[in-house]
């Protein structure tokens, strides 16, 4: 498909596919004190150390029993043993949930199931053995495994892990990214005229962080051949190189030349709106994503290919994206053979409505920011007629 300043876009998907084909997993690792390893991925599987319980506990406050002893007990016909602190033939003593269970007992009677009269114990209910008693291993057996290479780890892993006697982990290290805004224009400070305050560096590195990499943040780098090259190779330590600006075919737009004489331009130009002047490279082994500079672009183009290549590059999983239905309150124009974005606000009603904040204007970056979510109107379709029911993608909540 072709496009103005374009000899042909690559699908999406294709492009996709391209950097996928060039993106390899890490195969660095460090061993992690399990309280600091929340949200890391496994490198190794997890085997539980110890059986969970590791003894037989009481499961509810009460007596500890024999429970022979309480066969045929009834309201009216209660049975009777004597309060003790260790348990034998017609003995019962008080255990708390949890509590170690006494030598001899082999049940527990619930507190609100007995009367305590004097030094002894009336039970109404019998309870059969192994009753309110939780046996070793009833949580977890020692040697059984609890995770696999891949994993990624949550809040209540870490709670499981650690009962079953798992200190370390061995996990992959995050993936790493060089975020490197461009554009002569670009200030970090209050801007004068002509001058356009630098986001998309800002925001890209942050979605690096928030899918589970590690993004350095560079300073703007001027739009000269010889500072590109050099802000590229200096990040080529790192799994992915983002450049931001650009991108696309104009006098100033060097970023795809820089990258193709340096290494091999894979893609430069991808059916999807915002976001066609994207490019996708490798040089020395590292893949150089070039997004383009207007921030609604580069934040489309960052979620569709950035984000799943550091997903690769760290072992991350890569949930889909989630969405909820709602009813189109007006046309969605696309073009065929584009994949359009079309940000949508939600009225929040019971029977959600989607408002089209607009499909253009990719430079304004107010109508993502304040976006409830966007409907992607595939490449076979020419826009989609109000009234009709969409799937609404809330991308902002993707990990």
């Amino acid at each position: 498909m072709s496009d103005a300043g374009f000899k042909r876009l690559t699908r999406l998907d294709d492009a996709r596919e391209r950097l996928f084909e060039r993106v390899t997993p890490t195969d660095r690792t460090t061993t992690r004190r399990l309280e600091a390893a929340d949200g890391y991925v496994l490198a190794a599987a997890i085997d539980a150390r110890r059986d969970v319980p590791h003894y037989e506990r009481a499961a509810m406050d009460g007596f500890a029993v024999r429970a022979r002893d309480t066969f045929g007990a009834s309201e009216r016909s209660p049975a009777v043993l004597a309060r003790a602190e260790t348990v034998g033939p017609d003995m019962g003593a008080w255990v708390h949930t949890g509590s170690d269970l006494p030598a001899g007992a082999d049940a527990v009677v619930m507190v609100e199931h007995t009367d305590e009269v004097g030094e002894e114990i009336e039970v109404r209910e019998p309870v059969a053995e192994g009753a309110n008693v939780a046996p070793v291993g009833e949580d977890v057996a020692a040697g059984t495994r609890l995770y696999g290479v891949g994993h990624r780890l949550r809040p209540s892993d870490l709670g499981l892990l650690k009962s079953a006697g798992v200190r370390d982990v061995e996990t992959y290290d995050p993936p790493t990214a060089g975020v490197i805004p461009t554009g002569e224009e670009l200030v970090q400070s209050e801007p004068k005229a002509g001058e356009t305050v630098e986001t998309n560096g800002l925001t890209v590195s942050r979605y690096v962080e928030r899918w589970g990499g590690e993004a350095t943040y560079r300073e703007v780098v001027t739009d000269e051949r010889a500072a590109l090259r050099a802000a590229i190779e200096r990040d080529l330590t790192k799994d992915i190189v983002v450049t931001t600006g650009g991108s696309s075919v104009g006098e100033r737009d060097l970023v795809p030349e820089v990258i193709d004489e340096l290494g091999e331009l894979l893609v430069h130009g991808v059916a999807l709106k915002p976001g066609h002047p994207v490019g996708v490279g490798i040089v020395e082994g590292t893949p150089v994503l070039a997004l383009p500079g207007y921030p609604v672009a580069s934040i489309v183009t960052a979620v569709q290919l950035l984000r799943p290549a550091l997903k690769r590059v760290g072992h991350l999983p890569l949930h889909p994206q989630p969405t909820s239905e709602a009813r189109l309150d007006r046309k969605i124009a696309s073009e065929p053979g584009t994949r359009t974005f079309a940000r949508v606000e939600l009225d929040g009603s019971d029977d959600p409505v989607a408002v089209p904040v607009r499909t253009g204007g990719a430079g304004v970056l107010s109508s993502v920011a304040l976006a409830d979510g966007w409907v992607v109107v595939p490449e076979r379709r020419e826009g989609v007629p109000a009234g009709e029911t969409v799937a609404v993608e809330h991308w902002e909540r993707l990990p």
